[in-house]
């Protein structure tokens, strides 16, 4: 068929054939990437994003969590299965408002069912891979009639890593003093190793940052402290409600003590709360059922730092080659096909990124880290100043083009705003003909057309 005269029933009818054959595709994508032949960690990596929905007739929005920074939008949410270098393997949509451990037990079930895998190591962040999910690898693990191998890599929450680092407990600061990162155990966590790790640079960026906040939130409570001296605020209930916007606002409410009457507000610091959270400055804990004899500490931080390749493939998805959104579909399949074909086109992004690494001076063998746990910093010349790199695989051809730093903000440059400008004006003949047909899913024949 050709594409480009294709008409917009005819891109509907592929995208129906493309998402029946899901299943088998991802199949084979897995025995060719995940299985222990060709994947001797037996590792996999998965994490969630969401992209913002047009209409209000799609079964899947709903408003939820939002990673692209558009509260308030109807939303659909992706998980992204990949191998340890970030290869796609397999995708599934939820509605807006899941929760991360729902579509990762989702996804368990698609790996052990669909593709006939049960010895993989999942690695997902904190939110992903929370207790409860671990409790149900566990009982399927020891389920007779299961009896898989699931093991997993993950991080512990800011409240658990505080409770390790009480007086009683096995994280000491004193861990560090000669090196990054620890092996610890504790009875809360049985038949598994705690990694603790010590960033010094994340330590000072999260002091500064703590230090800013409590500044800012102070010049901001300090309007309302004068009003209320002077009488012109009166009423707890009122003053209240205009000090906790303040600090709902800056996300300072737990540094500080507050007394409010109806005459009198006080505010002042809780240093002993704020010292308590700085002396935690730049640790991380990550938790991992993987025995020392598969993965040693350093390899167990650079299998979770491997999550990064995932957000890679989310950039490139939704912003740097692809330009997932708009997304106007209003059947829920239709929605499943688009993001499918998001994937696969994922998947031939990355192989065209090693296959042309030398034509785009991309480093083939980068160095290895010395240190797992800070980052690696590049070298720069006195006096100059860091400029974003181009991350675009296919815009303007730029032979410095490489991997940006890890993030998922939508890149607004001039010329992604033209792509998308341009991307726009090609969905004008899919509008008119879905409008015709009293259709509200006019995005198909661009997308199609680009991929």
């Amino acid at each position: 068929m050709n594409a480009t005269n294709a008409s917009t029933g005819e891109i509907y009818e592929a995208m129906d054939w493309l998402l029946a054959r899901q299943d088998a595709i991802e199949k084979q994508l897995a025995a060719k990437h995940l299985a222990a032949s060709v994947n001797p960690s037996r590792m996999a990596l998965f994490d969630l994003s969401s992209s913002w929905m047009t209409g209000q007739c799609c079964d899947l929005a709903a408003r939820g969590y939002s990673r692209d920074g558009k509260k308030g939008l109807p939303q659909i949410e992706y998980g992204l299965l990949t191998d340890p270098a970030g290869r796609p393997v397999a995708i599934r949509v939820f509605a807006g408002n899941t929760a991360d451990p729902a579509a990762f037990t989702d996804i368990v079930e698609v790996v052990r069912e669909r593709f006939g895998l049960d010895r993989l190591v999942l690695v997902g962040d904190r939110g992903m891979i929370t207790s409860a999910r671990i409790a149900a690898l566990r009982e399927l693990n020891n389920d007779p009639d299961t009896a898989t191998g699931f093991g997993w890599i993950t991080a512990l929450r800011a409240p658990a890593i505080a409770k390790l680092a009480g007086d009683d407990g096995p994280l000491q600061l004193s861990l560090f003093d000669t090196q990054d990162l620890a092996t610890i155990t504790h009875p809360d966590y049985p038949s598994e190793r705690l990694i603790a790790c010590r960033n010094p640079l994340l330590a000072t960026q999260r002091a500064r940052k703590r230090a800013e906040l409590l500044t800012v939130t102070e010049a901001a409570l300090a309007p309302i402290i004068a009003a209320v001296a002077c009488g012109r605020l009166a009423g707890a209930g009122r003053i209240g409600v205009k000090v906790g916007k303040v600090l709902a606002k800056f996300k300072m409410a737990k540094h500080f003590h507050l007394d409010i009457t109806d005459t009198t507000l006080t505010v002042t610091r809780d240093q002993t709360k704020i010292d308590a959270e700085a002396a935690l400055d730049g640790i991380y804990v990550l938790r991992t059922s993987v025995t020392a004899n598969e993965l040693d500490p350093a390899a167990v931080v650079v299998s979770y730092k491997n999550l990064a390749n995932v957000e890679r493939d989310f950039r490139s998805i939704k912003t740097d080659d692809l330009d997932l959104r708009p997304i106007h579909h209003r059947l829920d399949d239709r929605v499943k096909a688009h993001i499918l074909i998001a994937m696969l086109a994922c998947y031939l992004v990355w192989h065209l990124r090693k296959a042309w690494a030398p034509m785009t001076y991309t480093d083939e063998n980068p160095p290895a880290r010395e240190n797992p746990v800070t980052p690696a910093e590049g070298t720069t010349s006195p006096g100059s100043t860091p400029r974003k790199r181009d991350t675009t695989l296919f815009a303007n051809s730029k032979p410095w083009a490489t991997t940006s730093p890890s993030t998922e903000r939508p890149d607004r440059s001039p010329s992604k705003r033209t792509s998308r400008q341009s991307s726009r004006q090609v969905n004008k003949f899919t509008d008119a003909s879905s409008a015709k047909r009293n259709v509200s899913t006019p995005a198909v024949g661009a997308q199609s057309g680009n991929l």
